[in-house]
Order: structure tokens, then C-alpha cells, then sequence
């Protein structure tokens, strides 16, 4: 157990893995500041918050968050600053040696960490260094781009967007145009790659330490994802893959990484090989799945900050199911045309939850509440809808 005097500082309490962490080191007796934009917060509704603070918003107001968050780590002694979404951790990065003085900041660098959030630069970097990739067109001038001779279905993705989040899949040349310049007027340039058929959906969870040496990783499969075509996943099990395990390794190390990340892989039914889809810089959606499992992430990114190091950990429990219910899980079910035929079924019981816990049963009211910012403010409309 952790010393009560041991203190923590999480950041965006909206998401399921802001969640995750607080419950792992609340069980481990941490005092836990936990703040957001909003009071109406999924993690903010954890019994395992000691203190709850609400700031600017780093999105819309990066100055003042940036003010806030100076005079909070000024007045109080936290041993580690943890931010979870990447425009918190980009502006923290971006300042860190104003704020690192007064805590310990865990992360790679700003520069890293922004050219890895840039998927056109992430897929060059890997092509040019041997990493397998879905064939990608880099689109400067679309009065240019030959798209009518090429393969379809195609897709086209946001340079820098999470989850399913502006892409959109293009199954013939007479709606290229179109889509093209829809996702172009959201997003610059966007990526156009192939499509990979799916012989599985992998990521990989990964600690590396101020050396960038590989201190942990964790594999998972996802099971189901919202949208049905992509995006989050809704369901996943921990399962053992070396060969996926040492790819993201590998990549992450000749980043010269630090902190955590999850590199994200699609296998090819084609030709059986994992192709390279993004690499999340900070901690991911679902989390509560690998500290379920036993690689528990945010206490040993916590040790690893406080200690300088710690001892490599490649253990952990397989076939560990975690969902993503409300409203992940539920909207996936809805929305899939073979619902009553999903393997594994939508009423088969898992080992866990993102949001439902007897143990922590106040998040599912946050989570339900949270409906109310994301009706009434735009900011976080446009984090869904964009």
C-alpha cells in the first residue's frame, strides 16, 4: 500500500481510463486530486477521489488552464502529475519546465509526442524503418490525386483524430470526391489508405522508462467495437501475441519513448501480418482491461516516476474479458445487423467493466449525468461529432 501522504493530481475525469487510474491508485491509499471542465464527470463520481477540482478548459482556454494548473502543483506537493487526454498532456509538455519543479511529469517529449499524434508522419517514419503499414496515399493537391485506377474499398482518415472520429470508408470512385472533401473541410489532407480486411484487431500497452527501456507490455484483442466498421472497442480480452508485442516494442524504442502508449494493429486477412494502424501517446480507452489483468499501468508509471526505474513486468493474467457497456457495448448491439449472433454474446457475463463496479457503483450516475455537457456544450459535442 501506498503512503496516504502520497499525491497524485489525475486530469480529465470525462474518459472510462481517467477512471481506471483513479480507481488503481485509490486502492492503493494515494490521495487523489481528480479534476475536469465540468462537474458532471465520470471519475469524478469515484468514491476513491480525496479531493475533486474543476479547471478552464484546456481545449478553448489553454492559457488559463495553464495558469490554474501552475498555481495547483505551486501549492500543493504532488509526487506525480498525470493528464490522460492529449491536449492536456500536449500543453503540459509544451511547459513542462515551468511545471516540472513541482512534480514529476512522467511523458515523453512535446516534440515526440506531437509528430507521433500526426498519423501521416507516424506511417512514413514506420515505412521508412520496415514497419508493416496499410498502403496510404499522402494527399497534397486533390486536383492531383489519381484515385480512379486504385483499389476500393479505401479509407480516409484524419491525420490527427482519435478513435473513429472523421474517418470514413469509400467503397467505389463515384464517392471518392465527395467524401474527400468532407473529411478534407474537417481535417486538412487527410490520409486515403487501403482497407484491411480484418483478421483481428490488436493493441498493445507499453511502459517504457526514462531511458527508454521497455519496462512493460501488455496485448489485447479487440472483441467489439462502436462504430460497428471501427473506432473504440466495446469489448476486448487479454491475450498473449509476442510477435505483435515486439513490433510495438520495437517501434516505441526507436522512438526513444517515454511514459506510456498503445500502439494500435490491424491483421491483414490476406496475408496473416499485423499492419501498423496508430500509436496513442498516453494512457487508452480501455485500460481497466490491463489492470483487470494484473498489469497494472498507472501504479507502475507512479513507481517508475517516483523510483527513476523499476523492474521489467511481462506477467499478466489471459482471457480476461472487460466491456464497455454504457454506452459503448449497447450501442454497438443496436447497431449491428447479426446482434443476435455476436461470438462472444452480448449477454455473456465478463470479468469487468470500464464504468460498473459494486465496489465504485457512483461513476455510472457520472457517466449518465455527463450526457448533460456533452447536449449543452459545443466543445464537447465536437469531441463525438466531429
Amino acid at each position: 500500500m501506498a503512503n496516504t501522504a502520497s499525491k497524485i493530481l489525475i486530469l480529465d475525469a470525462m474518459w472510462n481510463k481517467t477512471l481506471a487510474a483513479v480507481r488503481s491508485l485509490g486502492r492503493r491509499g494515494f490521495y487523489l486530486t481528480v479534476g475536469e471542465k465540468t462537474r458532471f464527470a465520470t471519475a469524478l463520481f469515484s468514491k476513491y477521489c480525496s479531493r475533486r477540482v474543476i479547471y478552464p478548459s484546456p481545449a478553448s482556454k489553454p492559457d488559463e488552464f495553464l495558469d490554474w494548473l501552475l498555481k495547483e502543483v505551486k501549492s500543493n506537493s504532488y509526487d506525480m502529475l498525470l493528464p490522460t487526454e492529449f491536449e492536456t498532456l500536449k500543453i503540459i509538455l509544451k511547459n513542462k519546465k515551468e511545471i516540472e519543479p513541482y512534480t514529476r511529469i512522467p511523458f515523453a517529449n512535446y516534440n515526440l509526442i506531437s509528430k507521433v499524434n500526426d498519423k501521416a508522419w507516424l506511417i512514413r517514419y514506420a515505412e521508412k524503418n520496415g514497419y508493416l503499414c496499410p498502403k496510404t496515399y499522402f494527399v497534397e493537391a486533390l486536383n492531383e490525386f489519381r484515385h480512379e485506377s486504385m483499389e476500393y474499398p479505401l479509407v480516409i482518415k484524419p491525420r490527427k483524430s482519435s478513435g473513429s472520429r472523421g474517418l470514413v470508408y469509400v467503397n467505389r470512385p463515384s464517392e471518392f470526391l465527395t467524401a474527400f472533401q468532407k473529411v478534407h473541410s474537417r481535417y486538412p489532407f487527410p490520409l486515403v489508405q487501403e482497407y484491411i480486411p480484418n483478421g483481428g484487431a490488436y493493441g498493445v500497452g507499453a511502459l517504457f522508462n526514462l531511458n527508454s527501456e521497455p519496462r512493460a507490455a501488455f496485448v489485447y484483442k479487440r472483441l467489439r467495437e462502436y462504430p460497428v466498421s471501427g473506432g473504440p472497442s466495446t469489448l476486448r480480452e487479454s491475450v498473449k501475441n509476442d510477435e505483435i508485442r515486439d513490433i510495438a516494442i520495437s517501434l516505441l524504442k526507436s522512438l526513444n519513448w517515454v511514459g506510456v502508449a498503445m500502439v494500435e494493429f490491424r491483421v491483414d486477412a490476406r496475408d496473416g501480418k499485423a499492419k501498423l494502424m496508430e500509436i496513442n501517446p498516453r494512457f487508452w480507452g480501455s485500460l481497466q482491461l490491463a489492470i483487470l489483468s494484473g498489469m497494472d499501468f498507472p501504479y507502475l508509471l507512479y513507481k517508475m516516476a517516483v523510483d527513476g526505474d523499476i523492474e521489467p513486468v511481462w506477467d499478466y493474467e489471459t482471457g480476461i474479458r472487460c466491456r464497455w457497456l454504457i454506452p459503448g457495448d449497447i450501442l454497438h448491439f443496436i447497431s449491428n445487423p447479426d446482434r443476435m449472433r455476436l461470438q462472444p454474446g452480448f449477454f455473456t457475463r465478463t470479468q469487468g467493466d470500464d464504468i460498473i463496479s459494486i465496489a465504485d457503483p457512483m461513476p455510472i450516475v457520472g457517466r449518465i449525468s455527463s450526457v448533460l455537457p456533452f447536449l449543452f456544450d459545443k466543445e464537447m459535442r465536437r469531441l463525438i461529432f466531429r
